[in-house]
């Protein structure tokens, strides 16, 4: 691929690039530049979690030299999993098979164990010169990249290490470029700052869309309330599994789900049915929805790009319930292999029903 293909692979389906222009230089200048994203396995994956795994594979594609950070003593310290460190690494090798079933397997990415880095006096280093850098206000602002408000940091001081950790897992793996969800838009802009005052490299942000939960965004979002601070509350969220489909569910359950999803008609906005569509369907090669009705409803239509099933819906022509009987239908398809793959690996099999057992925090 030349510049331009990579780069177009690289922010396709993102929400933010900071900045696009940064990132073609890296691009420019590195044939194999280093990126990364860092997870906290913290119990059993939906489709939510599609949405970064395909843009891990879009950046191997464009020929980064990939690395993903199992966040474990990140996850620890969020609480998950009820700080279970066994059950957190169990469900760090569950998010590996279905990476490898999406088409990201582990001879093409590099994984990194934050207990790993944490065992480096460097790694501590790194994170006291960070520190010196960036004032309590600013890290507490930052507690809602694990999903937190920022006066939890008073009660549980651990969580005012996780924003700095971030950063420093960005500068000790000695990247170009970062990768996250929106809600991870502050760590990266704090590590952008920081690296500014330290003379370290500066990477170029990714981000990629949030799914939000199945229920809706139910009317948590006030006045002024940031993108990055709407999205980690309304996003789809294992902790609240009324409000997620999860990878391995069967296709009756996913149809369930979906049919009893917010959709309002004409509403476009924090719709999860259109954002599946929008983030996860049309983002396959060579997709179209096919919507099925009855000829007195206008009968059976192709929808072939997203901009047109949104026109459509805006318009009053597709009716919520049509829509939610065909994103049911290929967001199956879609699941098919990985609940495949699930199913044939009794590793797998196994570390899935732990999981479903397991406690699950926020």
């Amino acid at each position: 691929m030349n510049v331009d293909e990579r780069l177009r692979l690289a922010i396709r389906n993102t929400s933010e690039v900071v900045t696009v222009e940064e990132l073609r230089k890296v691009f420019e200048e590195r044939e194999k530049p280093r990126g990364y994203l860092g997870f906290e396995p913290s119990g059993l994956v939906h489709v939510g979690w599609l949405v970064w795994m395909f843009k891990v594979r879009d950046l191997v594609e464009a020929g980064v030299d990939f690395y993903l950070l199992e966040a474990t003593w990140h996850a620890y310290i969020n609480d998950k999993l009820g700080g279970n460190l066994e059950l957190i690494r169990k469900a760090a090798r569950y998010a590996r098979i279905v990476l490898d079933a999406i088409g990201v397997p582990e001879g093409r990415v590099k994984y990194v164990d934050a207990e790993e880095l944490a065992s480096d006096k460097d790694y501590w280093g790194l994170l006291l010169r960070a520190a010196k850098q960036v004032s309590l206000a600013r890290v507490k602002r930052a507690l809602t990249i694990m999903g937190r408000r920022a006066d939890e940091g008073e009660t549980d001081f651990s969580k005012l290490i996780y924003p700095l950790m971030q950063v420093t897992d960005i500068f000790y793996l000695d990247l170009d470029v970062a990768v996250g969800g929106t809600d991870q838009r502050k760590a990266h802009m704090l590590t952008r700052d920081i690296a500014e005052k330290l003379g370290l490299k500066k990477p170029a942000a990714i981000h990629t869309p949030i799914i939000t939960g199945l229920q809706g965004p139910g009317g948590r979002m006030g006045a002024g309330t940031e993108i990055d601070e709407i999205a980690a509350e309304a996003k789809m969220s294992k902790s609240k599994p009324e409000t997620a489909i999860f990878v391995h569910e069967e296709a009756e359950a996913v149809e369930a789900k979906i049919m009893k999803a917010y959709c309002p008609p004409r509403i476009t906005e924090l719709n999860p049915v259109l954002e599946i569509n929008k983030y996860l369907l049309f983002q396959q090669q060579g997709f179209a929805l096919v919507i099925e009705r009855p000829e007195k409803y206008g009968g059976t239509i192709t929808v072939e790009d997203y901009p047109t099933l949104e026109r459509l819906y805006v318009e009053g022509r597709i009716h919520p319930l049509d829509l939610k009987k065909a994103t049911a239908s290929a967001l199956n398809k879609l699941l098919d292999n990985v609940r495949r793959r699930i199913s044939s690996d009794p590793d797998a099999r196994s570390l899935l029903e732990e999981l479903k057992t397991a406690r699950v925090t926020r």
